[in-house]
C-alpha cells in the first residue's frame, strides 16, 4: 500500500507525542493517511520553514501541530503556508494555559484553529471534517464515527437506569 500523507502531525519534540497520540489513533481509525514531524519552531527553524512552505506541493491538506510553553510552532507553520493549521496546546508548564494562549492569540492574517490543552483527538476530528468536505467516504466514515459516540451514551444512560440503592433517584 502505497499511501501519501494529506494531514501532517506535527510536535515541537518527541516529548509530545503521548498526547499526540490520540490524535494519531484517531486518524488511523478513521483511514486518513498522515505522516508524524517533530519539527521545532526555536531548535529547527529552518526545516519548519522548508516544512510549511513545501507542504501543500507534498499534497497536504491539513496541518495539526502541537506545542507546549511558548507554543510558537503552531503560528510559524501558520505563517508560512495558506494551508489549515489546527494547533493542539500541550500541558507542560503553567497546566498548559502558557501553550493555549500563545496559540489562541495570532495576529489578524494568521488563523490557527486551536482546541483545548491536550485535546490531540479533538484537532484529528476536526481535521477530519475539514477533509470531509470533499471527500464523500471519508464524510460516510466520520459519521460513522459519530453515530458510535451517540450509541455510546444511549448504552450509558441504560447501564445508569439500572444502578440501584439510592431512596431518591427517580430514573
Amino acid at each position: 500500500m502505497d499511501l501519501k500523507p494529506i494531514v501532517s502531525v506535527i510536535m515541537g519534540s518527541t516529548s509530545d507525542l503521548p498526547v499526540m497520540e490520540k490524535a494519531l489513533k484517531s486518524l488511523d481509525e478513521l483511514e486518513v493517511p498522515f505522516e508524524v514531524l517533530a519539527l521545532s519552531a526555536h531548535r529547527t527553524p529552518v526545516e519548519v520553514e522548508d516544512f510549511a512552505k513545501g507542504a501543500k506541493e507534498r499534497g497536504i491538506k491539513v496541518i495539526i501541530a502541537a506545542a507546549g510553553m511558548a507554543a510558537h510552532l503552531c503560528g510559524v507553520i501558520a505563517s508560512m503556508t495558506t494551508l489549515p493549521v489546527i494547533g493542539v496546546p500541550i500541558k507542560s508548564s503553567l497546566e498548559g494555559m502558557d501553550a493555549l494562549l500563545a496559540i489562541v492569540q495570532m495576529p489578524p492574517g494568521i488563523p490557527v484553529a486551536t482546541v483545548g490543552i491536550n485535546a490531540a483527538q479533538n484537532a484529528a476530528l476536526l481535521a477530519v471534517q475539514i477533509l470531509s468536505l470533499s471527500d464523500d467516504k471519508l464524510a460516510g466514515r466520520f459519521a460513522d464515527y459519530k453515530h458510535g459516540l451517540a450509541k455510546k451514551i444511549v448504552k450509558a444512560n441504560e447501564d445508569l437506569s439500572k444502578i440501584e440503592g439510592y431512596k431518591f433517584k427517580t430514573n
